[in-house]
């Protein structure tokens, strides 16, 4: 039969009262929960059953509820509150669920001597004078004070709206407050409670998800869009970072017609492939490319670069290697500068694909302070593809022992599958894959592959 909730005001937090049939001026101990246990409003400990909390005002006792027992039939321990003050300090990480009573005078009021009471009044206050704005201001408070609890809303039989507004504010179900039955509360906190974690654990999925979509559009808005508006130049590109789950690497590339008709094409590494680098290799591009704009190129674009780098860099031992390559408005030759960066390979019509000669570049940027760095005129042909790769794809392994792709693997590589026809995105996703299956598994650094293509009927 219902019995009144102890009185458990003097208990220290971090214990409970086990709900028995006892009159409220009974003295008997709380059952003690084991030492350290504490299984938290989200989580269950092994066998350690549901801890409720009561908060109401009600000084005559006259709330009562049954003996409540958990899915495994152990009792639920019960604390109770007699303001929001007094459920803070029993408000322990122990505690599952709530049990509000929507009746709770407002913060700073109480029954008796709050707005709307009058003299003599020492009842239930309901919080709510005529003219209140908010009903459930006390209800608005313990969600604040306990946003991970599960929360249940105690209100009048003929208040059904105020119950039903309570949910819709943030509490996991309501009860009418004449009608408790030891069945019914101990189901609807069980309910509550697997409500409560369930709502959590999707917030939390869509909180992950959310952050997971920004990252992806800010590093997708953070990769170059080429423009080559009115080049006959074909541009192709793959770009695969080193970071597990990560757009954006520590390798950068871009590729620019400025208005003479010239194309301008640069791929680069920032050592480490990091957030970090990864940033540095994003202001390095866009650097690049206001550079390219400007009219500026070979030694003096690069020396701007090196400047650009030691200031922005988070570390004196950061530096980067670059390639750069400026092709003549016929497509017939081109300028090409190296920072410490691997030489371009060229596949023109008849010919083997072979690496652009490169001997005299200069250190990558961030080592040297007054470095140079030439720039080499080569020619290119009528009909040819150019392809620019950061060391990501010649690092890795071959088979189990020791021995890198290398440069020289590479070209065999390319060789091969230029024979076998491909070309263009098919050439680049046919060179990445290659190397890694024969690294075994993913490559551990950043990747980036271009591909420029002019045709024989190009101007």
């Amino acid at each position: 039969m219902p019995v009144p909730i102890p009185r458990q005001r003097a208990i220290p937090a971090a214990e409970g009262g086990q709900a028995h049939a006892a009159p409220p001026h009974d003295t008997t101990a709380p059952t003690r929960e084991a030492p350290g246990h504490h299984p938290g409003p989200n989580g269950s400990g092994n066998g350690s059953g549901l801890t409720l909390l009561v908060i109401e005002d009600d000084p005559a006792g006259s709330l009562s509820v049954p003996e409540l027992l958990d899915s495994a039939g152990k009792p639920i321990r019960i604390r109770t509150a007699r303001n929001l003050t007094e459920a803070e300090r029993l408000l322990t990480d122990d505690v599952h669920c709530i049990l509000l009573d929507l009746a709770l005078p407002a913060p700073g009021t109480s029954a008796g001597t709050g707005p709307g009471a009058s003299p003599g009044n020492t009842g239930t206050g309901t919080g709510t004078a005529e003219g209140d704005e908010d009903e459930l201001v006390a209800l608005k408070h313990v969600l604040r004070l306990a946003p991970r609890h599960a929360v249940l809303a105690l209100t009048a039989n003929d208040d059904s709206e105020r119950g039903a507004e309570a949910v819709r504010v943030g509490a996991q179900d309501y009860l009418f407050r004449d009608e408790l039955d030891g069945r019914l509360l101990s189901r609807a906190i069980r309910y509550a409670v697997e409500r409560k974690r369930a709502d959590a654990a999707q917030r939390q999925l869509t909180e992950s998800r959310l952050r997971a979509q920004e990252n992806a559009r800010l590093e997708r808005g953070l990769l170059p869009t080429p423009l080559l508006e009115g080049s006959p130049l074909r541009f192709a590109a793959r770009y695969r970072p080193g970071r597990s789950r990560a757009l954006l690497g520590g390798d950068f590339y871009d590729t620019v017609r400025t208005p003479d008709g010239a194309v301008h094409v640069m791929i680069g590494d920032v050592c480490g492939h990091g957030p970090d680098e990864a940033a540095l290799g994003v202001e390095l591009r866009i650097a690049w490319r206001a550079l390219t704009f400007a009219g500026l190129c070979g030694d003096e674009l690069l020396s701007t670069l090196q400047k650009v780098l030691e200031h922005e860099r988070p570390d004196d031992e950061i530096f980067a290697t670059l390639c750069t390559v400026d092709i003549a408005p016929d497509g017939r030759r081109a300028g090409l500068c190296l920072a410490g960066h691997p030489a371009p390979l060229i596949a023109r019509e008849g010919r083997l694909a072979e690496l652009l000669p490169y001997e005299d570049g200069g250190p990558a940027l961030g080592l040297l302070p007054r470095a140079r760095w030439p720039r080499r005129q080569v020619e290119l042909g009528g009909k040819w593809s150019l392809m620019l790769y950061t060391d990501g794809l010649i690092e890795g392994r071959i088979g189990r022992g020791n021995q890198r792709l290398g440069q020289d693997g590479m070209v065999d590589m390319v060789r091969r599958q230029i024979a076998a026809g491909l070309q263009g995105d098919e050439l680049l996703e046919a060179a990445v894959n290659e190397a890694r299956d024969l690294n075994g598994g993913d490559l551990t650094d950043d990747v980036a592959v271009l591909l420029l293509d002019r045709t024989p009927g190009a101007r």
